[in-house]
């Protein structure tokens, strides 16, 4: 079995007196797309801050390519190729595809004082790296906000693909978009797991998991339920983890069977 890229063993977080991750333990591999599911409050957004450097954990130890690591920052785990792509994608909408491509990492040209911005060469690299990802721009100058949702998340996928990202997070990227979109981001989601990127796919909604997950991570206050591989694992026994399915069961036992 290939050896994971990350690891997350026994990952606590508390913020005072609130525990919100209570022993977690999460690995993706190269190649691989593995599925975090979890209802609101399940402790999702918090594991993949920790994850990502935002926040430390208390216990628990990461480890990146065989090696404990400690990121202090994001980017710091930028640094060591774990990328976030959060719901947000922090572009700016007046901004051209390849100034949000490139933002903080313009390509350069010229020396000294005559340094200046290569909009060609950045033009050109946003445009291929676009393609390869199913997308064909009209022109790499175009605002980003005249893309639909599902574009300007692979634009997101593709810059954080682009810039070296051995893990790539990708927290609820298929939430606000219609059908359309959300198949472009999720043949997105697939090419990315091709080029033998590990991805953590954060969701709510499984049958967007079950189209590309290779495993299913349940999270219920703060507490992993367990994994399975696909084919282990119906739809139904997902969704039922995610919602509390022994405390439904309970909840009617001693109300008689009238929930």
């Amino acid at each position: 079995m290939t050896q994971p890229i990350l690891e997350m063993r026994e990952i606590q977080k508390h913020f005072g007196n609130v525990i919100a991750l209570a022993g977690v333990s999460f690995d993706v591999r190269p190649g691989e797309c593995h599925c975090l599911l979890g209802d609101n409050g399940a402790g999702k957004s918090t594991f993949i801050k920790t994850m990502s450097g935002v926040h430390q954990p208390t216990k628990g130890t990461m480890v990146v390519d065989g090696e404990d690591v400690t990121f202090a920052s994001p980017r710091e785990a930028m640094n060591a190729g774990i990328a976030t792509v959060y719901q947000d994608l922090a572009m700016i909408p007046l901004m051209s595809v390849a100034r949000n491509f490139f933002m903080g990492r313009e390509p350069v040209k010229g020396k000294g004082l005559f340094k200046r911005y290569d909009a060609e060469a950045a033009g050109k690299t946003t445009m291929e790296e676009m393609r390869k990802m199913g997308i064909n721009l009209r022109e790499a100058d175009q605002a980003v906000g005249t893309l639909s949702g599902g574009e300007r998340q692979t634009v997101a996928i593709a810059r954080a693909v682009y810039f070296g990202a051995k893990v790539l997070i990708l927290d609820e990227p298929t939430s606000a978009l219609g059908v359309r979109q959300t198949a472009n981001v999720l043949a997105t989601i697939d090419r990315v797991r091709k080029q033998g990127i590990g991805v953590v796919f954060i969701t709510h909604n499984v049958r967007h998991a079950m189209a590309v997950g290779d495993r299913f991570t349940v999270l219920n206050r703060g507490q992993t339920l367990g994994t399975a591989e696909r084919g282990h694992v119906s739809p139904e026994e997902l969704q039922d983890m995610m919602a509390g399915g022994q405390e439904m069961a309970q909840l009617e036992g001693s109300l008689g069977g009238t929930v």
